[in-house]
């Protein structure tokens, strides 16, 4: 009866907690790590703050110093959780490092960057965009200040949710949904990406202007950025594309970025299209056009991958961890 209870609760082969009770101690760590980097880095934050003079920044600056502070929170997070309760090795959340790694990263700039670029000529050519000015700033810092500052928001951005999203959420939920016998690790993959999509989708709901267009098509953007990680089991390629998408998205282009604009971008431009094809306010994420980008962003890594490491298939360190 006893060792029947246990084994709801503890993973005998592999040593640790079962999915479902790791998440729960993970959501208590996250909540420590939060308040513990909130009181002890409070001191950097101000002078920070005060030293660089964010304020000069207006909303780019305070986007600046919330999604740096996530991202410390994010590192230590998982390197803790992963260390101490998934028994995996902070790299192995996608972080071997090497040659490969940055080679698909840069396919992962390029990527993001050639998908917002279709989108603009797209609309462009069928009147659905007007250009507006050029190299357009509301902060009295450089043109260039601002625009490399909005480089490092999305860097930013791009490493800590998909350390979180696809790193450590989907890699759980592949593993954990191998606890069913009959699951393959196939089925196992699906399932997880499905629901850390769906999670990054909802995690959207509240930006500004967010539709359940938006939330739907965010959700397949979330597999998108998934199939990097599920090919190569390397998150090179997720985290080059989240990058690039963002910062053309807005600070190339003019678009907003999940219902955000901010206040620098080259090419500065107003939809005046059908909100159902360009995504109106919220930007091209909740539009068809945005859909298509998607579809063919998801072939392109597909292809890429294949074409250096032949025949496809999904990699199994996401569902079959070397554990510590």
């Amino acid at each position: 009866m006893l060792s029947s209870i246990k084994t709801v609760f503890w993973n005998a082969t592999d040593r640790r907690l079962r999915l479902p009770w790791r998440f729960v101690v993970a959501g208590i760590v996250f909540v420590v790590v939060s308040l513990a980097a909130a009181v002890s880095l409070r001191p950097v934050w101000v002078s920070a703050f005060v030293g660089f003079q964010f304020a000069s920044f207006g909303r780019l600056g305070s986007l600046l110093f919330r999604t740096s502070f996530e991202l410390v929170i994010v590192g230590l997070f998982t390197y803790l959780v992963g260390r101490f309760i998934d028994r995996r090795r902070f790299a192995d959340f996608g972080f071997h490092l090497s040659g490969t790694w940055w080679l698909d990263f840069g396919f992962g700039l390029a990527l993001g960057a050639t998908l917002m670029t279709a989108i603009f000529l797209t609309e462009l050519a069928l009147g659905w965009v007007r250009v507006t000015g050029f190299f357009r700033t509301v902060s009295d810092l450089s043109f260039v200040t601002v625009f490399l500052t909005s480089v490092l928001v999305f860097v930013v951005v791009g490493v800590s949710e998909e350390l979180l999203v696809r790193g450590y959420i989907l890699t759980n939920l592949a593993e954990g949904f191998r606890w069913f016998p009959r699951v393959s690790g196939e089925v196992a993959v699906a399932a997880a990406t499905l629901c850390s999509s769906i999670l990054f989708g909802v995690a959207h709901i509240f930006n500004p202007n967010a539709t359940l267009t938006s939330t739907v098509v965010i959700v397949l953007a979330g597999v998108m950025l998934a199939s990097g990680y599920l090919l190569t089991g390397e998150l090179a390629i997720p985290i080059g594309l989240h990058i690039s998408w963002n910062l053309f998205q807005t600070s190339v282009y003019g678009f907003s970025v999940s219902g955000l604009r901010l206040p620098v971008t080259i090419i500065a431009t107003e939809q005046v299209g059908p909100r159902v094809f360009t995504g109106g306010p919220f930007g091209p994420e909740a539009g068809l056009v945005g859909v298509g980008a998607i579809v063919v962003g998801t072939v392109a890594i597909a292809r890429w991958v294949r074409s250096r490491e032949p025949p496809l298939s999904l990699s199994s360190s996401v569902w079959t961890p070397e554990l510590r």
